[in-house]
């Protein structure tokens, strides 16, 4: 039998996650024109979502992540559309995982419920944190940790955590970055504000997402100096995201040299630092994954 994930880390080995799902499913003819995004395809093709996570566990991720990231109450917020596009998701990668014959771990995706990469429109703590806690519920029973991802500031973090908390699994949680070389939230915080934001909550590892590469770096070396439980990195692999862009709409255009092998090379650098968790994020597929088990199996860098 396989070891288990959670034991990789616990021995400081590398944990790998697996690429951008919401993207992948895009490449691979999902709808992105409804505004729903990677959630569209829970409805319209859920044997596609399931393909997605087989083909990323199949690249050597020890992570998967339940395509849960768009299926928010404000995108869906009919509550019987809700629940049915989570407990798809769910379905999904438990399917991908039992299929696989691997020993692998299933993520769920709690993302920023107002918008991704908008600070402006993060509501207070009170309001969203029973949102958090309501598609945690849903997602319980399938999966084994929840990742808070894409929060773009330290109060949107905390209160994803909490609303995750509830459910008394292990919780991640993973900011964006400001694609302008500072390696602060796109809110302006730096990411010691938003570690020591989680003070209480017992959260798991802390992580940083959805930037370029090298600013995901300077993320990288703060957490090095501030965090003290696992940390890591997923980086995109387009252009910079420009301020004010609505999520699932208008993103940048890939960039060529983030092929697998100059992925890679970035990730490298994030384990020499000390990161024990990474994988990629938009634009990231299961090439790239496969080249980081690759670099990983034979060194960890």
């Amino acid at each position: 039998m396989s070891r288990n994930p959670f034991e990789q880390l616990l021995e400081g080995r590398p944990l790998l996650l697996d690429g951008g799902t919401g993207q992948e499913l895009v490449a691979r003819g999902t709808d992105a024109s409804t505004g729903l995004w990677s959630a569209q395809a829970l409805t319209d093709e859920p044997e596609r979502v399931t393909a997605v996570h087989r083909d990323f566990i199949d690249a050597g991720a020890d992570v998967i992540t339940a395509d849960t990231y768009a299926a928010s109450r404000r995108r869906l917020p009919d509550p019987r559309v809700f629940e049915r596009a989570n407990r798809a998701a769910g379905e999904a990668a438990v399917r991908a995982r039992d299929c696989s014959g691997r020993d692998v771990l299933i993520a769920g995706s709690l993302g920023p419920i107002h918008g991704s990469y908008r600070p402006d429109r993060v509501r207070p703590e009170p309001e969203l944190v029973p949102l958090y806690r309501e598609q945690a519920e849903l997602l319980a029973d399938y999966v084994d940790l929840f990742l808070c991802e894409t929060m773009s500031t330290a109060a949107e973090g905390r209160a994803a955590a909490h609303g995750a908390a509830s459910e008394g699994k292990p919780v991640w949680v993973s900011w964006t970055l400001a694609d302008d070389g500072s390696g602060h939230l796109r809110s302006g915080e730096t990411v010691d504000q938003a570690v020591a934001a989680l003070e209480g909550l017992g959260v798991a590892a802390v992580l940083v997402n959805c930037a370029i590469p090298e600013v995901i770096s300077a993320g990288v070396a703060e957490l090095e100096a501030c965090a003290e439980r696992p940390f890591g990195a997923y980086a995109n692999g387009f252009e910079a995201i420009r301020e004010g862009v609505d999520d699932g709409r208008s993103l940048p255009e890939s960039r060529p040299d983030l092929d697998p092998e100059g992925y890679a090379d970035y990730v490298a650098a994030w384990l020499a630092s000390g990161a024990r968790i990474v994988g990629g994020c938009c634009e990231i597929g299961p090439a790239h994954i496969a080249e980081l088990r690759r670099r990983i199996d034979v060194g960890w860098v």
